[in-house]
């Protein structure tokens, strides 16, 4: 288990502060949820955990690395040890200049792959490249042991998704695949000891979402026949009854621009499940509204509830409010396309915020400012990794890596 000696190199520090989630609420939204179970939303904060102020990666995964009982987190080359987050390496690391350069860590995920019992790390690099997992060493010294996930799979789309394809309990990877121009999940090794990811195409070859930079990708059940779909910005893919089937059949629709991750929910109770997701380059976030035409099929409305930042280029769903209804994690990816100003807004604070769902509510999402100095990466990790049963937010991209641990006021 290398450990990183001069901590100076990764600046690594543990300035820790509160950061209230009441600030800067939306204009738009000022409505809240009238359950009378909800958790207040001004005893909603955070305790900022600053693990590194360099740029190493713009994916996070975490897990208990070392079997200390400790969730620790994993992000790139390096893993930083729970409850003082020393970091140690995983493979030769090194800093990146955010200005100039991109990782060559995009989205990371953390799995026990062979399932001998310790986690294991899947790095995504750039896009249209094969992906990789690192093989946990077990507390032995030395570099995790390094294995090609799919050997013919460059994995594409910016926004692939670790989600249970199959309802086996293991979580699979939905991706493009950018070189044969294909929608496909990978799924995970199911025996112990196996280490081969097994390809299913959803999609025939040459469609749409499946170019090496395509945006935009998600699981969720459209037509509400309890099948998961697959969904990008130009349509669906709906879900047979085997998710190994081939030329799953495709419902084309306008589900907007270039987007983050694409989240299927009811977002005004109507019964009706819509698609929540924001812009990854631009300002914008949004959901569109599933509606049905005198014929019954579906029709798509497009409603913006928050422009108040840019480059929203990973999302997650989460119940923080407690009132039983998920919420919106959303964080600005800094320096999306370096210290350029391709994309607009680029060098505005890099925040990151959770947006209150309120289905009973218009416009039916709040927003809350968590922090200011951060963002987010490429995706986000919303779990419990402190024991206290209140879910923690951990990010990681230009800015560094943090943890954003809830704290129960």
């Amino acid at each position: 288990m290398k450990k990183i000696l001069n901590n100076t190199i990764l600046g690594i520090g543990f300035m820790i502060f509160v950061a209230s989630c009441t600030g800067r609420n939306q204009e738009s939204s000022e409505s809240s949820s009238d359950s009378s179970s909800a958790m207040p939303t001004d005893s909603v904060a955070f305790k900022k955990h600053i693990l590194t102020r360099e740029f190493i990666s713009e994916g996070v995964a975490v897990g208990d690395v070392n079997h200390d009982g400790n969730v620790d987190v994993m992000a790139g080359a390096y893993w930083f040890q729970a409850p003082d987050w020393e970091a140690h390496e995983i493979f030769e690391g090194k800093s990146f200049d955010p200005a100039k350069e991109y990782s060559n860590s995009f989205i990371n995920y953390s799995l026990d792959v062979n399932q001998d019992e310790w986690i294991d790390l899947i790095l995504i690099d750039y896009p249209g490249k094969v992906a990789w997992w690192y093989e946990n060493p077990k507390n032995a010294d030395g570099p995790w042991i390094k294995h090609i996930l799919h050997e013919t799979v460059e994995v594409g789309n910016e926004s692939p998704a670790f989600v249970d394809m199959d309802g086996d309990g293991r979580l699979d990877i939905l991706c493009a695949d950018s070189k044969e121009k294909q929608i496909v999940w990978l799924r995970a090794p199911l025996d112990k000891k196996a280490t081969t990811w097994t390809k299913f195409a959803i999609s025939e070859k040459n469609v749409p979402g499946t170019d090496r930079f395509s945006h935009g990708i998600g699981l969720g059940d459209l037509n509400m026949d309890g099948r998961k779909d697959v969904i990008i910005k130009q349509g669906w893919w709906e879900a047979p009854e085997d998710r190994m089937k081939p030329n799953w059949v495709f419902h084309p629709a306008d589900l907007g621009e270039d987007c983050s991750h694409m989240h299927a929910l009811d977002v005004n109770g109507d019964g009706l499940h819509d698609v929540v997701s924001a812009s990854a380059h631009r300002y914008g976030i949004w959901w569109y509204e599933q509606g049905k035409d005198g014929q019954g099929n579906m029709t798509w409305k497009k409603h913006e509830f928050s422009n108040a930042f840019s480059q929203s280029h990973s999302s997650a769903l989460i119940d923080l409010s407690g009132d039983g209804n998920p919420d919106l994690i959303v964080g600005k990816r800094f320096f999306a396309h370096n210290d350029t100003d391709n994309d607009p807004g680029a060098h505005d604070p890099a925040v990151l915020y959770w947006f209150e769902h309120t289905p009973r509510n218009e416009p039916f999402f709040k927003g809350h400012e968590i922090d200011n100095d951060s963002g987010s990466g490429l995706n986000i990790i919303t779990q419990d990794i402190t024991g206290d049963n209140a879910s923690d937010i951990v990010v990681a991209n230009k800015k560094g890596v943090f943890v954003f641990e809830r704290v129960i006021l």
